[in-house]
C-alpha cells in the first residue's frame, strides 16, 4: 500500500492527538526485574499503547513539512515506513499473555530492522532538497524531534526485547555500573587502528597498575549487549580510519576519573562517542600531514559527580576556523568536497561525516555532531565545543545521571 492509502486515516490523527507517556530510566530500572517474569508482560503492555502514539507524533511532523519537501522521494520513503509501522503495530491484536507478549517482541524486531536506515536515508533526501529548503529552523526543529524520538523509541524496544536476557549487571538496556572509560576504550580501538590497544590511562603506573589490566575492555561485551551495529557494517575506508588513511594515528590518554561507575545506557554513548573521537582524530592526523609519525596526543578526561558526567575530548587538531564555528552544529553543514589546507586552522572539522554508528556511511552529509547534539539535549545533558584556533579543539559532552541528586530525564 502506498502513502496515500493511509494519509487521512483517522486512527492515526486520533494517535497523534495523544501524550507520549516518557519514562525515567530509574523507573525502567526498577520495573526492569520481577521474581515471577510478570515484568515483561508490563512491558509489552506498556510498548503496546505508546508506540502507535510515539510514530503517529512523527507521521504528524512529516505531514508539516513544506510540500517540495515532503514530496522528497527519499523523504516520502521514511514517510511510509512509519506509516507502515503504525498499521501494523495498530492490526496487531492486545497483549495479554505470554503467546502474545513474544509475538509482538517479533514484531518490534522486524520494525527496529526495518527503521535501521532511517538516519541515513533522511540525510540523503533532505541533502537532495536542499536549495528547496527556506526556513533552516523549521529543519532543525524537525530533525532533532525525528531523531530524538527514533532514539527513544529504539531504546525503548530494545530495552523490552533485553529484559529476557540475565545478566547481573544489566537491567534490559541499562547498565547498572557502567564504565566510560571503558566504553572510550572500545570506539577509541575502532576508530583509530586495526593494531593493538594504544590507549593509556592517567595514575595507573602511580598506583602500581599496569596499564594494560587497568585498560582491559574484556566487560565491553557487556556494556554494549544490547548489540550495536558493529564496526565492520563500515567499509574499511571507514573502519580504523586513521591508520587506513594517514598511516599512523595519534595516540589517546584518557584521565580524571577513569574508575568511576554509575548505572546509565550505553546505547546513546555508542551513538555519540564514535563520532566524536573520529573528528578529534582526523583533525589532528589533517593537521599534522607533514609530520604523521609524530602527532599530539588526544586527551579525554571524565569527571564524575553527583549530578551529571562530562567526557571532554581535547585535540590538537588546529582548531575551528572563525568563519565556520557558528555552523558546526547545523545540520548538513560540511566541507567533505572542499581540499584546501590552512597549516593553523583546520577546516577538517566541518566534515561531520556521519551520525554514528546506528546507520551507515554518510559521508558528507553533515548530520554527525547536530544529531550527537540533539541526542545530548534529549538525555537532559549537552554538547558544545571550544576552539582555540590554531591550536585545537575542547568537546565537552555533559550528560545527566540517572539516579543524581537532580530529576533525571525521561525516555
Amino acid at each position: 500500500k502506498t502513502i496515500s492509502s493511509f494519509y487521512n486515516q483517522s486512527a492515526i490523527d486520533a494517535a497523534a492527538e495523544k501524550a507520549s507517556v516518557r519514562l525515567t530510566p530509574t523507573t525502567m530500572l526498577y520495573s526492569g526485574k520481577s521474581p515471577d517474569g510478570s515484568h515483561i508482560l508490563k512491558s509489552a503492555k506498556y510498548l503496546y499503547k505508546e508506540l502507535p502514539v510515539r510514530i503517529a507524533h512523527r507521521i504528524k511532523g512529516f505531514r508539516r513539512l513544506p510540500f517540495i519537501i515532503g514530496c522528497n522521494p527519499t523523504i516520502l520513503q521514511v514517510h511510509e515506513l512509519y506509516i507502515r509501522a503504525f498499521q501494523m503495530l495498530s492490526d496487531f491484536p492486545p497483549v495479554t499473555n505470554g503467546k502474545t507478549e513474544t509475538r509482538y517482541g517479533k514484531l518490534v524486531q522486524q520494525l527496529l530492522d526495518d527503521h535501521k536506515d532511517v538516519v541515513t536515508m533522511l540525510a540523503e533526501g533532505f541533502k537532495e532538497c536542499r536549495k528547496h529548503i527556506q526556513d533552516e529552523s523549521l529543519i532543525r526543529s524537525f530533525l532533532d524531534n525525528t531523531l530524538t524520538s527514533r532514539l527513544g523509541i529504539r531504546m525503548l524496544a530494545t530495552h523490552h526485547l533485553t529484559l529476557y536476557e540475565d545478566n547481573p549487571d544489566f537491567v534490559g538496556i541499562i547498565c547498572t555500573r557502567l564504565s566510560p572509560k571503558k566504553i572510550i576504550e572500545k570506539w577509541v580501538d575502532f576508530a583509530r587502528t586495526l593494531k593493538g590497544p594504544r590507549t593509556v590511562c592517567a595514575n595507573t603506573r602511580s598506583a602500581g597498575l599496569n596499564p594494560k589490566d587497568s585498560c582491559a575492555t574484556s566487560r565491553t561485551a557487556n556494556i554494549t549487549r544490547w548489540n550495536p551495529p558493529h564496526p565492520s557494517l563500515f567499509s574499511n575506508s571507514r573502519q580504523r580510519l586513521c591508520e587506513h588513511q594517514y598511516g599512523n594515528s595519534p595516540r589517546v590518554r584518557i584521565n580524571g576519573h577513569v574508575a568511576a561507575r554509575f548505572p546509565y545506557l550505553p546505547m546513546p554513548l555508542d551513538y555519540i562517542l564514535p563520532e566524536l573521537l573520529k573528528n578529534a582524530m582526523r583533525a589532528t592526523m589533517e593537521s599534522h600531514l607533514e609530520t604523521p609519525y609524530n602527532v599530539p596526543d588526544v586527551v579525554i578526561t571524565i569527571a564524575n559527580n553527583d549530578i551529571d558526567f562530562v567526557i571532554r575530548i581535547s585535540d590538537r587538531g588546529g582548531g575551528i576556523p572563525h568563519n565556520i564555528i557558528g555552523n558546526v552544529m547545523n545540520y548538513h553543514f560540511t566541507t567533505a568536497e572542499e581540499t584546501s589546507q590552512d597549516g593553523k586552522t583546520n577546516p577538517f572539522y566541518g566534515h561531520l561525516l556521519s551520525s554514528g554508528p546506528q546507520s551507515g556511511p554518510m559521508h558528507g552529509f553533515g548530520f554527525g555532531l547536530p544529531t550527537s547534539r540533539a541526542y545530548a539535549e534529549y538525555l537532559g545533558g549537552s554538547l558544545s565545543i571550544q576552539s582555540l584556533q590554531g591550536i585545537g579543539t575542547d568537546v565537552y559532552l555533559r550528560l545527566k545521571h540517572i539516579d543524581g541528586r537532580e530529576e533525571s530525564f525521561r525516555i
